[in-house]
C-alpha cells in the first residue's frame, strides 16, 4: 500500500467518523430519545442514534469504497472484493448514550485479513479523537493535538484497571476478572469504548472485557497498538474476533494480568 493510499484510508476513516458523530449528536441528551431492545429476554439497546450514525457511514462508503466490505454493528457484513473491510460501531456504549455519559464513543477501523490496520476512537461531545495506525498514534481535543503513548511497565499492584460492566459474562469470567482487580491499586466501571481510549494516552494500565464483538474491538487494537500497547485474548492469542479481551498499556503489565486471567481463557 502506497503512502497516498494510506492517506486517502485515513483521511475516509476521519470523515465517517465525522458523519457519525453528527448523527449521533442530534440524539444525545434529548428528551424524547427512546431505546429498543434487540432481545426479548434482557435489556440490550439501540437507538434511532446508533442506526442514523451508521447509515450515514455506509452511505459515504457507497460512494467512496463500493468494492471495500463492511462490518457494521447494526447492518451487519457486506461483503467486497477489495481486500479491505471497513469494521463501524456507530455507537458504542449505547447504554451510557442513553444515560447522558459521555463515556460511549464512534468506532471506525479499516482492516484486512491480518486485523485492523487503522482505526479510531472517537467521542464526539466532549471533542476528542485518537487514532492509530500507519505509523501514526495521535489524539485531538480541547488541548489541541498531541501524540498518543501508552504508559510505561509498573506491577499490576500500582496499575488502574478498567471494564464495562462488574459482571463481565459467565460466573467464571467474572471471577477471574476480580482475581485481577484485587491485586490492582484502581478498578473503575462503566467506561464503554473510553477506557480504551484511556490506555493509549496513558492514563490507565488495563483493560478487560468477555463477550465482545470484532465490531467492538478493531479500532482500540489499533489506536492502543499504535500507541505502544497490547491487545489479545485471554489466552495470550489475536483479539480482532472479539469475545474475551484484555487490553493493556505495556508487555510486562499485561503478563502479570494474563497470568491470573489463564484458567478462565483455557
Amino acid at each position: 500500500m502506497t503512502e497516498a493510499e494510506r492517506s486517502a484510508l485515513m483521511a475516509l476513516a476521519g470523515e465517517l467518523a465525522d458523519a457519525a458523530g453528527t448523527a449521533a449528536l442530534h440524539h444525545f441528551r434529548t428528551a424524547d430519545l427512546g431505546a429498543d431492545s434487540k432481545l426479548s429476554d434482557a435489556f440490550d439497546p439501540v437507538t434511532a442514534a446508533d442506526r442514523e450514525a451508521e447509515d450515514a457511514m455506509r452511505a459515504i462508503l457507497r460512494q467512496q469504497r463500493p468494492n471495500d466490505a463492511v462490518l457494521g454493528e447494526e447492518m451487519g457484513h457486506q461483503p467486497g472484493s477489495s481486500g479491505l473491510t471497513w469494521v463501524l460501531d456507530p455507537v458504542d456504549g449505547t447504554r451510557g448514550f442513553l444515560a447522558g455519559t459521555p463515556t460511549w464513543g464512534v468506532l471506525v477501523a479499516v482492516s484486512d485479513a491480518t486485523g485492523p490496520l487503522y482505526g479510531i476512537i472517537d467521542q464526539p461531545y466532549i471533542g476528542e479523537r485518537f487514532m492509530g495506525g500507519f505509523g501514526t498514534a495521535r489524539m485531538r481535543g480541547p488541548r489541541g493535538e498531541t501524540k498518543l503513548a501508552t504508559r510505561p511497565a509498573r506491577p499490576l499492584a500500582e496499575a488502574i484497571l478498567l471494564t464495562t460492566y462488574p459482571e463481565l459474562g459467565t460466573a467464571e469470567e467474572t471471577r477471574a476478572f476480580h482475581n485481577v482487580a484485587a491485586r490492582a491499586r484502581l478498578t473503575r466501571y462503566g467506561m464503554d469504548c473510553y477506557a480504551y481510549a484511556l490506555i493509549a494516552a496513558g492514563q490507565i494500565d488495563l483493560v478487560i472485557e468477555a463477550d465482545l464483538q470484532p465490531h467492538d474491538i478493531h479500532a482500540p487494537i489499533a489506536v492502543i497498538e499504535a500507541a505502544g500497547g497490547i491487545v489479545t485474548d485471554w489466552r495470550g492469542g489475536p483479539a480482532r474476533n472479539g469475545g474475551r479481551v484484555i487490553a493493556a498499556a505495556n508487555r510486562a503489565v499485561h503478563a502479570e494480568a494474563l497470568d491470573l486471567l489463564a484458567p478462565a481463557g483455557d
